[in-house]
């Protein structure tokens, strides 16, 4: 219909077959508003790219050209960033490859969109295993002064982005494009992007879909204590501060107290970070740990994350 709002879903998909033809179900069930559907298919080495182009015989799929070698769920959709015209749509949407949405997921982010007069939304999501276990993953703490810098604002699949915002984003990868490839993930980056530049954005505390967990997906749940022990081993090795500093870098971020005293990478400077650490982490539990590594690092010494 004229008035429903017209939004164009880019989805990264790699060896998907298994799930791929049921996320792309619930992805043209949407209602109350007009979809475009692009998919950009990584190398694979299943049958991804049949299901793909018998599911396009039958649907208004755009698949982008075959061939290239990605490498990372984060870079598919960086490309695709770059590579759709948004001129003519009016909110863009991310979508992951073995998802189930509701059938409302698009158009109640939208409303939310516009009641919070927003330009970037994510939203909370119910996270289910084969084994039928579902789990809410609230995200819709408070937003801190530089959360941004360290955390995404949930899964990227939630995120809806305003024309303007989509535009602004794509202008940023395309003016810096032979620096992309050093960034890591695709999610945190956006909301990063968003935050530092003064657009809004929403945080839903609404599950919009059904987030599988398996062994083939590239992040997954952060939940649990296995999940935090990884986390925990990225940022003691120092990984974590390295891809925060690419990233600050490629943003211009490098001026911010965070950023500043992570790079001057002594025991005094990760004793000063400490004191800010409610402003870098929205969950409170994740403040606490937030200040125990502040504390490690301060006892320890910096790491040189430069040569990690």
């Amino acid at each position: 219909m004229k008035n429903n709002p017209t939004i164009v879903v880019l989805l990264a998909a790699y060896n998907g077959e298994k799930y791929i033809e049921e996320q792309i179900k619930t992805i043209y069930a949407q209602e109350r508003v007009e979809l475009t559907l692009v998919v950009n298919l990584d190398l694979s080495s299943d049958n991804s790219l049949n299901k793909l182009e018998k599911f396009a015989s039958d649907n208004s799929i755009n698949i982008l050209p075959y061939g290239q070698r990605f490498g990372s769920a984060g870079a598919n959709f960086f490309y695709m960033m770059q590579s759709v015209d948004f001129s003519k749509y009016d909110f863009v949407a991310l979508a992951d490859q073995d998802d189930i949405w509701n059938t409302s997921k698009l158009i109640d982010g939208i409303n939310y969109l516009r009641y919070e007069n927003a330009d970037g939304y994510s939203s909370s999501v119910t996270a289910f295993w084969e084994n039928g276990r579902k789990t809410l993953l609230r995200k819709n703490q408070p937003q801190k002064e530089f959360d941004y810098l360290f955390e995404s604002p949930g899964p990227g699949c939630t995120f809806i982005f305003t024309k303007k915002l989509a535009i602004a984003i794509q202008d940023e990868l395309i003016i810096k494009k032979d620096k992309v490839g050093i960034l890591w993930m695709h999610d945190w980056f956006f909301y990063s992007f968003a935050r530092f530049n003064k657009f809004k954005w929403a945080i839903d505390g609404r599950s919009s879909m059904l987030y599988r967990q398996h062994g083939n997906n590239e992040v997954g749940a952060n939940s649990g204590w296995k999940s935090f022990y990884q986390r925990l081993k990225v940022v003691t090795k120092g990984d974590a501060f390295k891809n925060l500093i690419i990233q600050a870098d490629f943003l211009r971020q490098h001026n911010l107290p965070p950023i500043k005293l992570i790079k001057n990478n002594s025991r005094f400077s990760f004793f000063k970070l400490a004191f800010y650490a409610k402003s870098c982490r929205r969950k409170p539990f994740h403040q606490f740990l937030f200040l125990c590594m502040c504390l490690i690092f301060f006892v320890k010494g910096g790491h040189s994350y430069e040569d990690s």
